[in-house]
């Protein structure tokens, strides 16, 4: 098994085809400390050198964890983090402001233990905030050496566009990778964003390549509710008798059977998907225990020829999001009727 390497963007810098994404470490997933350090050092010495985590996720405990298991191996990794999410109940521990930027990358460094976040993100757009205070804040950080690369997650490619013009008229340091879901059952980003990543060279490495769950061979028609925390918190989404995941449910089968005429898992499937588009630098990976790591490292290993790549086509269309809800973002343009709605008189 071996992982190859990928160029990250136009930045010079290659990482692993494979990242390892830190949510399931915590409170939110795996709370045991010691195993989650585990699990990130096998990821490492398996060839991952990129590994993602967020400050919200399950608040700074994943980061905490990250940086347990970086010690004294902190210069092997590119390292990325993210911010923007509540971090308590002040009015202010949260957003895309200058002013809550400078204290979160703060706590995110002593969380990591490191002195630089190679890779900081924008976790979402933020309406309310102009998107110049938010680049111009993330360009001192970089001038400080506190940071070392921008990127976003899940941005619409309006708001991927603006960055780059924000960088080139302002002056300010330009966003470098884009991190969007994108699977076999939310290929919604094919249409534009991934299409944008490659005209200004952004890296890209989704969240999601395995829907959650939905493509690793737990949701099965028949079969139990799976258990587990995201389903408790989102049941819309993972719930196997809902509305919208009844068409997720009938992909997922036809997909199964694929990959079995394929002689691969659907874990592996899953991940030569992703791997095969050509602006995809690294999908995110995001195990709890060791046993899920282990069934997802090889896929990096076992590209997907031509014509299983058609049937896939054939199962979930080209741009095709099953649900709604694995879409990652809505604007307020949709969430909120009164921005669509003319007031009366």
């Amino acid at each position: 098994m071996t992982i190859p390497y990928r160029p990250f963007g136009r930045t010079g810098v290659q990482v692993s085809a494979l990242a390892l994404g830190a949510m399931n470490f915590g409170a939110r997933g795996n709370p045991d400390h010691e195993d989650g350090v585990r699990v990130i050092r096998r990821a490492l010495d398996a060839g991952i050198t990129l590994v993602d985590t967020a400050d919200v996720y399950s608040q700074g405990e994943s980061e905490v964890i990250v940086g347990k298991a970086l010690a004294g191996r902190r210069d092997d990794v590119f390292l990325a983090t993210k911010f923007h999410g509540r971090m308590g109940d002040d009015v202010n521990r949260f957003g895309n402001s200058r002013r809550w930027i400078h204290r979160a990358v703060e706590d995110s460094l002593r969380r990591l233990g490191t002195d630089h976040i190679d890779l900081y993100q924008v976790h979402r757009p933020e309406e309310d905030t102009d998107f110049d205070e938010t680049l111009g804040a993330l360009t001192d950080l970089v001038r400080q050496g506190k940071v070392r690369y921008l990127g976003t997650s899940t941005f619409p490619p309006s708001r991927i566009v603006e960055g780059q013009w924000i960088a080139e008229r302002r002056g300010r340091e330009r966003v470098v990778a884009e991190q969007p879901p994108y699977s076999i059952l939310a290929r919604g980003a094919e249409a534009e964003v991934l299409p944008v990543a490659q005209r200004y060279g952004l890296a890209v490495i989704p969240w999601s390549p395995l829907a959650g769950g939905w493509l690793t061979g737990r949701y099965r028609a028949g079969g139990p509710q799976p258990e587990s925390s995201r389903a408790a918190r989102q049941p819309g989404r993972f719930e196997i008798g809902g509305a919208e995941n009844a068409t997720k449910l009938e992909a997922v089968e036809a997909l199964a059977v694929l990959a079995e005429q394929s002689g691969l898992t659907l874990i592996e499937l899953a991940l030569g998907f992703v791997l095969a588009h050509p602006a995809v630098t690294a999908p995110i990976i995001g195990p709890r225990t060791l046993e899920q790591l282990e069934s997802q490292l090889g896929a990096a290993d076992r590209p997907l020829p031509a014509d299983v790549l058609d049937e896939i086509d054939k199962i979930v269309p080209p741009g095709t999001t099953l649900s709604s809800q694995d879409a990652g973002y809505a604007p307020p343009s949709l969430r909120e009727p009164a921005i669509r709605r003319r007031p009366l008189g």
